[in-house]
């Protein structure tokens, strides 16, 4: 098992997404569907990885992931990137996932996860990420 939990712990990262767990993304037990998170930390973490790739990104990875925490309806998700590694066409990127649960109170993260992706192009093909600015 990977220890992901901290004594205080705090968002790593810039906020690149929030959104509130819906009905609709519940599994059988009433918690939020566990492939949905994934789904939607795959979109935060692709949003970041154009911007630093200057366009289209496919993801290629995901590793060490772990759920800490079940996320109730209602609750605020926000998710957190931050880039690890820029390679030659690759980018590696951790994304985290928070909760500031309604009934609770409590602001706790639900999981984590490293995501790489690569700059594509229009045909689909890898491509160089152009160097940073300054």
């Amino acid at each position: 098992m990977i220890d992901l939990e901290q004594e205080d712990p705090t968002p790593q990262g810039d906020l690149a997404m929030q959104m509130t767990a819906l009905p609709r993304e519940t599994n059988g037990f009433g918690d939020i569907f566990g492939g949905w998170l994934v789904s939607q930390m795959d979109l935060a973490g692709t949003a970041m990885a154009s911007r630093i790739a200057g366009g289209r990104v496919a993801t290629v990875a995901v590793d060490r992931m772990a759920f800490l925490v079940p996320v109730s309806v209602g609750a605020q998700l926000s998710f957190y990137t931050q880039t690890k590694e820029v390679g030659r066409s690759s980018i590696r990127m951790l994304v985290e996932v928070w909760s500031d649960d309604p009934l609770s109170a409590e602001w706790r993260k639900v999981t984590e996860a490293q995501f790489v992706f690569v700059a594509i192009d229009g045909s689909g093909r890898t491509r160089p990420v152009p160097p940073r600015r300054s």
